[in-house]
């Protein structure tokens, strides 16, 4: 067993409000997710998403969630939100997204045949392959997928989504050592409201699973 040495980080994705926001950062959350997708129930314009964007302290990453946008589109969320990480979700290529030369994530839609590892070598630019349910239409629709379709040996970071909550992030997290977890409706009380008390449990969850981790780790290499 690898002795786990970081800490898992936490990502709280499709915000539209600032009272939203405020509470992802006074959880503990790593990054906030901002959704350009327009078929979305949490989409924002730039203009709505840079003002939530500038509530972020230092090293809380805002990320902009993008389905097969234009280089316009994305360069303008980057221009109004400098420290912008980007996420796509679509049908974009290694091309498309080194394009704006930002860093970024690619996400996985996880299904029974999906070669993961193959995917995952196509982009070997990305901060970390996300990995997250197949459903129909683009992003997970709040669905877990089967963890086990997940291969050993995956060339980048992985980040975990899909469906994940407080109550089942420790399973997802013992099950695939993840880098980082990201939810969306599982801390939601209506599609694009958050609750803070939903995203307090979670995040205290993933904390309380990283110390489960460490301290199988350091058992493991007694």
């Amino acid at each position: 067993m690898l002795m786990k040495t970081s800490r898992t980080r936490v990502k709280i994705c499709g915000l539209t409000r600032e009272a939203d926001v405020d509470a992802a950062v006074d959880a503990g959350a790593d990054a906030i997710g901002l959704v350009f997708y327009a078929k979305s129930p949490r989409s924002l314009d730039i203009e709505r998403a840079a003002a939530l964007a500038r509530r972020l302290p230092p090293f809380v990453t805002p990320v902009g969630l993008f389905v097969n946008a234009s280089p316009t589109q994305i360069n303008a969320a980057c221009a109004a939100i400098p420290a912008l990480v980007l996420q796509f979700h679509g049908d974009e290529t290694p091309q498309d997204c080194d394009l704006s030369s930002r860093p970024y994530l690619r996400a996985a839609r996880m299904a029974p045949g999906f070669d993961l590892l193959d995917f995952a070598s196509q982009f070997p630019n990305a901060q970390a392959v996300l990995l997250d349910a197949h459903v129909e239409g683009y992003g997970g629709g709040g669905k877990v997928f089967d963890w086990s379709l997940v291969p050993s040996g995956v060339t980048r970071p992985l980040v975990l989504s899909g469906g994940l909550n407080a109550a089942n992030v420790t399973d997802g997290m013992l099950a695939l050592r993840p880098s980082a977890v990201d939810v969306s409706s599982g801390v939601e009380s209506a599609k694009g409201i958050k609750d803070a008390e939903a995203i307090r449990r979670f995040c205290q969850a993933v904390r309380d699973a990283d110390a489960l981790l460490s301290a199988q780790a350091a058992a493991g290499f007694r």
